[in-house]
């Protein structure tokens, strides 16, 4: 049997039935049981106040949403319908749905055709307006559908519209979406909030040369016509495991599928596949890897899509299709942690999702975790171990520079926009919080625990408090002494990092700490064993500094920066992660020859991870630095998305010149 089959046989003890059939098409199965239904949660949902959402689900919530959009590339917008299937409590009149910068036309009662009573309420910085909309007859109680009628502004802050020019084949546009945390709302009339999950279907059209994809089970392989119109084609999709709506994602542009394993392929434009394919064949291993520690895949398929330059984060774990940078593909499969962390988020943010974004650690954390396990399972502990120390050097440099209030894991972001809460606090304190106590109840008995986390949460909107009650009742079980062992309020609600965390150490670091000290104490490039070392190794050695440096600055001469950057080819390292990292150096030494390659670089990607630090590092540099942050992102901003955009405006003081 296929490995798809498999998983289903696997999750029975999960399912209400199994999986119907198997079947491989150019994109993945398409048969009606490539999805099952998800498991039944083990109580019942109880909805949180979400301050970035003007929902109130406990009166009216949407469950489904259906869309009917076609993809305008003149004019960069699209238009057509969302028909919402809404539960409403008795008395109930109407439901609140979030939007941003969409242009409604008509609201009605999907049943009957009717019109139905809406209005648009008044602006809020970032959240967007509540559009409220009176409910059917007979939906007070009970259940109804409401069509809505509407466009997306060309400016809507979740799609980026790419010329052909800012593709790889330069011949045909591209779009894609990124919804996290409180974008959908720019693209989809719905309850835009993490905690309030719906199923979906859509039909998408668009020019016929091109391919849409989505976060869902693909119906329509190879398209289907569209009557009148022979210039276009549409796509049909179905997810039949309810989702926050952030994950409802869509791209459309000249792509092509690959199969990396019978459950697990990529897709990107046909100049890269060959890259594509090559830097990911250990995906599936990966899928098993995961099941084998925390339980059954449960969303069919997991595929790739390897985007444009332009898209703004490393990856995002949209269901069943992760949207990936190409900045991963660095030709050694060197940086493919980064597929381990969005297929955990299957389980970690997909599975069990945070309610609400003052607790996005509950996503980021568990999944950093997750991933680094699946890399220790897959490749080996030592690799693993380096990614830790990675991490732990980057936490520590936030630490130094958050204020205390932003050093803990459950935030407080009432006024501000959920995005200024995804820092590496999330994600690599959240991960150092389950290693602790992994450490503390030994790996056997924590795994089952997180195993048990996941099932019995499965579905579920997930805050700190019902965390803290599943481990206390599920781990601690009473045990006064490994409550106070654990610590946990602390970690949680207290800055810094507590007394009983143990920093991760790395051997294959000691021998490039010992060369880093070498070169600056004046021995040369030649002599530092490069070719040998992991991509891991190598950032650690140009993150290196001398004890008590409080930054990269200073320490090394320009004579020394010519040295690394001839002798090992910095500039020009072909990956991403180290040339970022030779970049900063650079930057804090003011060393000129770098900045032509900065440049390029800044301009040919706009991962938000690399593009707002170096920003930073630049404007820091005040008369050195700040010019050329000025030419550099005048010319480069209209190719990044939205989300790169609107940070970096701020640190160089972006007024639209």
């Amino acid at each position: 049997m296929t490995l798809t089959c498999r998983a289903a046989l696997l999750a029975t003890a999960l399912l209400a039935s199994g999986l119907a059939a198997c079947a491989t098409a150019p994109g993945g199965p398409v048969l009606s049981g490539d999805m099952p239904p998800p498991p039944a949660a083990t109580a019942a949902v109880d909805y949180v106040r979400d301050v970035h959402s003007y929902a109130r689900p406990e009166v009216a919530r949407v469950t489904h949403v259906d869309l009917d959009l076609a993809a305008d590339f003149q004019r960069n917008v699209l238009s057509g319908t969302a028909t919402l299937d809404v539960s409403a409590e008795p008395g109930a009149q109407e439901i609140i749905l979030d939007v941003r910068d969409l242009d409604i036309s008509r609201v009605r009662d999907a049943a009957t055709g009717s019109d139905l009573r809406f209005t648009v309420g008044e602006e809020q910085a970032f959240i967007g307006r509540p559009l409220t909309i009176q409910l059917p007859n007979g939906a007070a109680g009970g259940t109804g559908k409401i069509s809505i009628d509407y466009a997306t502004r060309p400016n809507a802050a979740a799609l980026q519209w790419l010329t052909p020019a800012q593709t790889a084949g330069g011949e045909l546009p591209y779009l894609f979406s990124q919804g996290q945390a409180i974008l959908t709302r720019t693209w989809i009339p719905t309850q835009d909030s993490p905690g309030i999950r719906q199923t979906y279907t859509a039909r998408i059209t668009a020019p016929a040369e091109l391919t849409a994809v989505m976060s869902a089970e693909m119906l329509t392989p190879q398209g289907e016509a569209v009557s009148g119109d022979a210039s276009r084609k549409a796509w049909r999709f179905r997810m039949t495991n309810p989702i926050p709506p952030y994950l409802i994602a869509i791209g459309v542009g000249d792509l092509e599928f690959a199969s990396l394993g019978p459950r697990t392929g990529v897709w990107t434009e046909p100049s890269e596949l060959a890259a594509a394919r090559a830097e990911f064949p250990e995906v599936e291993a990966m899928v098993e890897a995961a099941e084998g520690l925390y339980g059954p895949y449960l969303w069919g398929r997991y595929d790739l899509l390897v985007l444009p330059p332009s898209f703004p984060f490393g990856g995002m774990e949209n269901p069943r299709l992760t949207f990936a940078t190409p900045t991963i593909i660095a030709g050694d499969r060197s940086l493919v942690s980064l597929v381990a962390h969005e297929l955990a988020h299957s389980w970690s943010g997909n599975l069990v999702t945070n309610a609400t974004w003052a607790d996005f650690w509950l996503n980021e954390g568990f999944t950093s975790y997750f991933e680094n396990r699946i890399m220790e399972a897959v490749y080996d502990r030592d690799r693993a171990v380096q990614e830790q120390v990675l991490a732990w050097d980057g936490l520590q440099a936030e630490l130094a520079e958050l204020p205390a209030a932003d050093q803990r894991l459950h935030l407080d972001l009432a006024g501000r926009d959920p995005d200024e809460g995804m820092s590496t606090i999330a994600y690599d304190k959240g991960a150092a919080l389950l290693r602790t106590i992994e450490r503390i109840v030994g790996r056997e008995r924590f795994d089952a625990w997180m195993r048990g986390y996941f099932e019995r949460n499965a579905f579920r909107p997930m805050t700190t408090e019902r965390f803290l009650e599943d481990i206390r009742t599920h781990l601690i079980a009473g045990d006064t002494r490994l409550e106070q062992q654990l610590m946990l309020d602390q970690w949680i609600y207290q800055p810094g990092m507590p007394s009983n965390f143990q920093p991760p150490v790395s051997d294959a670091f000691a021998n490039v700490d010992q060369a880093a000290l070498a070169f600056a104490s004046g021995g040369p490039a030649s002599a530092i064993p490069w070719s040998g070392w992991t991509t891991q190794q190598r950032q650690r050695f140009l993150g290196w500094r001398p004890e008590g440096q409080a930054d990269n600055s200073g320490w090394l001469s320009q004579g020394q920066l010519a040295d690394l950057d001839g002798t090992l080819g910095l500039s020009d390292a072909g990956n991403s992660e180290v040339e970022y990292a030779w970049f900063q150096v650079a930057v804090a030494h003011r060393y000129e020859p770098a900045v032509p390659a900065i440049e390029a670089f800044l301009k040919n990607q706009g991962r938000r991870k690399f593009v707002l630090p170096l920003f930073q590092s630049l404007w820091a540099q005040g008369d050195w630095g700040r010019p050329i942050a000025t030419r550099v992102y005048a010319e480069a901003r209209p190719g990044y998305h939205s989300v790169t955009a609107n940070s970096v405006d701020e640190v160089v003081g972006w007024t639209g010149r």
